[in-house]
C-alpha cells in the first residue's frame, strides 16, 4: 500500500461509493508518482452539498446538473411539475449515492488516462 493511496482515500472516502473503496485502493497502489497528478487534478462533487440542492433547488434539476446529469437535469426540470414534487422527493434518498458512483466514474477515468501516460 502506498502512502498516496492511503491519504488519497483517507480524505476521499465520503466522496466514493463504501463498496468500490478496497477496488479504488488497488487502484491507486499500481500508479507510479509521476500519475498521481491525474487523480489530484480530478474535481469531486460532495454528496452533502449535492443534497442540498436538492432540497432547495430539486424541482430546477440543480442537483443533477451540479453532478454532471445534465439530461436528467434538465428532464426534471420540466417534468418535476407533473410529479407534484415526488421526483424531488424521492431525489433526497437517491442524490447522494448518485454523487458517489458520479465521482467514481471521474476517478476511473483519470485513473486510466493516468495509466496511459507512462
Amino acid at each position: 500500500m502506498s502512502v498516496f493511496s492511503d491519504s488519497y482515500i483517507a480524505a476521499n472516502a465520503s466522496n466514493f461509493p463504501a463498496e468500490a473503496i478496497p477496488m479504488l485502493r488497488q487502484q491507486l497502489d499500481a500508479l507510479d508518482e509521476s500519475q498521481t497528478a491525474y487523480i489530484l487534478s480530478t474535481e469531486l462533487k460532495s454528496p452533502t452539498t449535492a443534497l442540498i440542492f436538492s432540497i432547495l433547488l430539486g424541482g430546477l434539476g440543480a442537483d443533477r446538473f451540479y453532478i454532471g446529469q445534465i439530461g436528467i437535469g434538465v428532464a426534471k426540470l420540466l417534468l418535476s411539475w407533473l410529479t407534484l414534487g415526488i421526483w424531488q422527493l424521492i431525489d433526497w434518498f437517491l442524490i447522494m449515492g448518485a454523487t458517489r458512483r458520479a465521482n467514481l466514474e471521474k476517478i476511473n477515468i483519470a485513473i486510466v488516462a493516468a495509466s496511459y501516460s507512462r
